[in-house]
């Protein structure tokens, strides 16, 4: 396993659990192509039983399969890209977690922070992806989380570079894409 060194003396290692579950659940959508792997209330539960976020079979409501989708828009928002915020994204997020059953623990020092028992299933599966959004916010891992500044793209990666100062899910592909466009750019002026 890889380790790199960060501020501080720490070292931060391979995406933890919680940023790997985040990169994940924002890249549920493909801006370039617009699948979307959770478009259906029925995919969503397929999705999220798959990382036993939450039972399976779950059935989603429209109203709670909307949630999670408003959720995913306001953390893509919330990343790292060259693009403006979006306020009203981040805005309709907050509202999602606004009602999302969190539980603060004194008692867990590794996991302070869990869904509360006995909610709903698709609440407890909103309040654990809440709960990995925090960590990474938490631990300050938040911003090795980027979102591509290809503006095609939007690729949700984990920015595994030294400085923090990787832009592009991938240099050969969305790298060269902004580099030729800034290229023929600069040749046509």
């Amino acid at each position: 396993m890889k380790q790199l060194p960060m501020e501080g003396g720490a070292f931060v290692l391979d995406p933890s659990p919680a940023a790997a579950l985040v990169e994940a659940f924002t890249n549920t959508v493909d801006l370039e192509s617009g699948d979307d792997d959770v478009a259906t209330p029925a995919a969503l539960a397929d999705w999220l039983a798959g990382r036993s976020l939450a039972e399976p079979g779950l059935r989603l409501t429209a109203d709670e399969h909307q949630a999670f989708l408003v959720l995913r828009a306001g953390i893509r928002e919330a990343l790292d890209a060259d693009d403006p915020v979006a306020p009203d994204h981040l805005a309709l997020a907050d509202a999602v977690l606004a009602d999302v059953p969190v539980l603060v623990s004194l008692g867990s020092p590794g996991a302070p922070l869990t869904p509360a028992p006995g909610g709903p299933p698709a609440r407890t599966a909103l309040a654990r992806l809440a709960v990995a959004w925090a960590e990474l916010v938490l631990t300050g891992h938040v911003h090795r989380l980027k979102r591509c500044a290809e503006h095609t793209c939007g690729w949700v990666f984990w920015d595994a570079s030294k400085n923090h100062s990787r832009r592009w899910c991938s240099m050969r592909v969305c790298g060269n894409r902004t580099k030729s466009r800034r290229y023929a750019a600069r040749r046509r002026d």
